[in-house]
């Protein structure tokens, strides 16, 4: 018998477990397949696009400051330009490591407390102690150079380091050029400290324009989800308000790129600067404005005004531009251009906001006193509540409901048309009138004095080229009662008691109405120019330009045209066109003879004022204004020159300032008197007027 040799046998393998194989090493094929052709893909398809993507990786932009457009007068008079300033800076490459490390450790931990929800983010995070002796060292010296401390060097190093690693740290901002002396010519004492020049803005004329002009700023985070900002980087200069602000697309120009070349670190590598790309400067920004009417303003409204807060605007009726707009108190905008602290800024927006960077011209909102006269006697002649010649007698008093209105110093004044009314400012005239004008529907809210007011702009923006401007409030029964809501709301809100006095409402952050339904004493202030009503110099301009050129409300603008830097004109800045509302001829010739004698005739608000101006060549056509406030009487006056080639519109206000003839009218009429150049004018105060 055969013995079959012994020895190890495998089993042959299943089918089953063949498949299984086959599948598993399809699988592992595919696998490696998909690896190789992606690392194909990468290096030799995309190769090029990746390499330039991580070139880019290693550079990093900087930006180069373009100038700014200036602006300038209707004349072409320089009022903001650009000057070179110094600046001392830091390069962060000659910074030591542990100090970039410790301000990253510091900018981790800040952004971790700004993420959590408010109220529970706890103290700040302290600042890191300065990394090196030598680096103190280096603090100290650069501090004692340009008046600061090292502490306070540390803490902008470590914020630039966080928010920009790359760029370079300004430490100080129009440093004299002594400082720039003494540090490039001791390059070993200050090492890494850089001393550059940047454009800052400049006012040759100090305040003059101040509140107009605006100011500038670096883009803010807020800012920069703006659209209209969409494209600009951060730390652009832009406008800030004013008409910096407006028009900020023109004069910004375009800022140039310094490319650099930084490490793994994302610091500079030395003496590997990149393509250059220079800014382009921005445009130049003509104005309206004419620099010797508002000099003469702004000094008229600070010394005649006594040093009281006042405003003023000029216009030229026949298109809206200005010719003139000032506030007061004023700011030099100089001190805004370089870095300021919180209690200085605190300073200039004043208590309420209403401080020296207030323009009281588009926002300042005050009760108009008579000035307003000349509208409600518009509205009743259109309305038919009233005719040029009807005469009333007044006896210096009446009654209204409960209550005894006089006139100022309750005078008497007779017989009195409306002619007579405006001249010597008759409150007794218009008392009745605002009677009539309640009884015809005012009672039902359909008030022919507030209707016309609104015709002639008043209760809206005027759509001047500033921002700020406000609405002013032309109030009637849908007003109060929408206030009346409001007050209900804002007591319920605070949990104030709905029987308390709006004093002790007001006390507690309420008082917003009294809760009163809108009556006919509310009809009565407002035909006076009193009560609730409430409007600003800008307005009262409008409106006074559009009697004058009958029935012509224009649209009042600053900006007249984008030039070159040369003059060369670019474009002319397109403004909305007037609305033409209908004034009867003859109505409007017995408004506008009344502030004609007003002004030019014995017996008239501010004839005093005007007795020595030429008023058979240059009539003036005026109405003063005295508005009682719980501050003290507002002081008011309006008028326009009607003169065919230079025609003029001037409104002035100032707080405090007593009876218009014996504040505001000086001041109109001062700036008549410099636009005119009528040096007989006198422009006393008018000691004798009342209204």
């Amino acid at each position: 018998m055969m013995m079959e040799p012994s020895g190890e046998r495998r089993p042959p393998i299943t089918p089953q477990l063949a498949l299984r194989v086959a599948l598993f090493g399809g699988v592992a094929l595919a696998l490696f397949a998909i690896v190789f052709f992606r690392l194909w893909y990468l290096q030799v398809l995309s190769g090029d696009k990746y390499l330039a993507q991580a070139s880019s990786n290693r550079v990093r932009e900087l930006r180069i400051q373009a100038p700014r457009g200036k602006i300038v007068d209707r004349t072409g008079k320089v009022i903001v330009r650009n000057r070179q300033a110094v600046v001392v800076e830091l390069d962060p490459a000659k910074l030591p490591d542990a100090e970039r490390e410790a301000a990253a450790e510091w900018g981790k931990k800040a952004g971790e407390r700004a993420a959590r929800p408010k109220g529970k983010r706890g103290d700040p995070v302290p600042y890191p102690p300065i990394a090196t002796k030598a680096l103190a060292t280096r603090y100290r010296r650069l501090g004692a150079v340009v008046g600061k401390s090292a502490k306070q060097i540390h803490r902008e190093v470590v914020r630039s380091l966080v928010l920009v690693p790359y760029s370079a740290i300004r430490i100080k901002t129009d440093v004299r050029e002594s400082v720039l002396a003494y540090i490039s010519e001791r390059p070993a004492r200050f090492p890494g400290v850089k001393v550059e020049k940047t454009y800052l803005r400049a006012y040759p004329h100090d305040q003059l324009a101040a509140q107009i002009v605006g100011t500038v700023n670096e883009i803010s985070p807020e800012q920069l989800k703006d659209p209209r900002y969409r494209g600009v980087k951060q730390g652009t200069v832009i406008g800030s308000d004013g008409l910096e602000r407006t028009y900020d697309r023109y004069l910004r120009g375009v800022d140039g790129v310094q490319r650099v070349q930084v490490d793994a670190f994302g610091r500079p590598v030395p003496n590997r600067a990149l393509k250059r790309e220079e800014p382009i400067a921005g445009q130049r920004l003509r104005l309206s404005l004419d620099l010797a009417l508002q000099a003469t303003g702004q000094r008229a409204v600070a010394n005649v005004g006594g040093g009281r807060p006042g405003a003023f605007v000029a216009l030229d009726p026949r298109d809206g531009q200005v010719l003139g707009m000032g506030s007061y108190p004023s700011f030099d905008p100089a001190v805004l251009t370089k870095p300021f602290t919180q209690e200085r800024y605190e300073q200039l927006l004043g208590n309420g906001g209403v401080g020296p960077l207030f323009n009281r011209a588009i926002s300042g909102r005050y009760p108009t006193g008579s000035t307003f006269k000349a509208v409600t006697a518009l509205a009743g002649l259109e309305k038919g509540l009233i005719t040029p010649g009807a005469v009333i007698s007044d006896e210096g008093c009446i009654q209204v409901g409960e209550i005894e209105r006089c006139n100022a110093k309750k005078q008497r004044y007779g017989a009195v048309d409306l002619s007579r009314a405006l001249q010597v400012s008759s409150d007794i005239y218009f008392y009745k009138l605002g009677m009539n004008a309640y009884y015809n529907n005012g009672d039902r809210g359909d008030v022919v004095i507030q209707r016309y007011a609104r015709k002639l702009g008043f209760g809206k923006p005027t759509g001047i080229d500033l921002p700020g401007e406000d609405s002013g409030v032309v109030p009637d029964k849908k007003w109060r009662e929408e206030r009346n809501r409001a007050e209900v709301e804002c007591r319920k809100r605070k949990k104030i008691s709905q029987s308390v006095n709006v004093f002790a409402a007001g006390a507690a952050g309420c008082g917003i109405a009294d809760g009163r339904d809108y009556n006919l004493g509310d009809t009565v202030n407002i035909a006076i120019g009193q009560g609730d009503l409430q409007a600003t110099p800008l307005q009262l301009a409008v409106a006074y330009a559009a009697i004058q050129n009958k029935g012509r409300v224009v649209v009042p603008h600053l900006g007249l045209e984008i030039e070159r830097a040369n003059g060369e004109l670019v474009q002319r800045i397109e403004r909305d066109p007037a609305r033409r509302i209908k004034i009867d001829e003859e109505d409007r010739q017995s408004v506008a003879e009344g502030l004609r004698r007003a002004a030019g005739e014995p017996g008239g608000t501010s004839t005093d004022v005007f007795a020595g101006w030429p008023h058979g060549e240059l009539p003036v056509f005026g109405k003063t204004g005295t508005a009682q406030t719980p501050k003290g009487d507002q002081s008011w006056y309006v008028a326009y020159v009607p003169a065919p080639k230079r025609p003029i519109v001037v409104a002035v206000t100032v707080e405090r300032g007593g009876f218009g003839a014996e504040t505001a009218a000086p001041i109109a009429c001062r700036m008549l008197a410099d636009f005119y150049d009528v040096e007989s004018a006198g422009c006393a105060r008018g000691e004798s007027a009342t209204q």
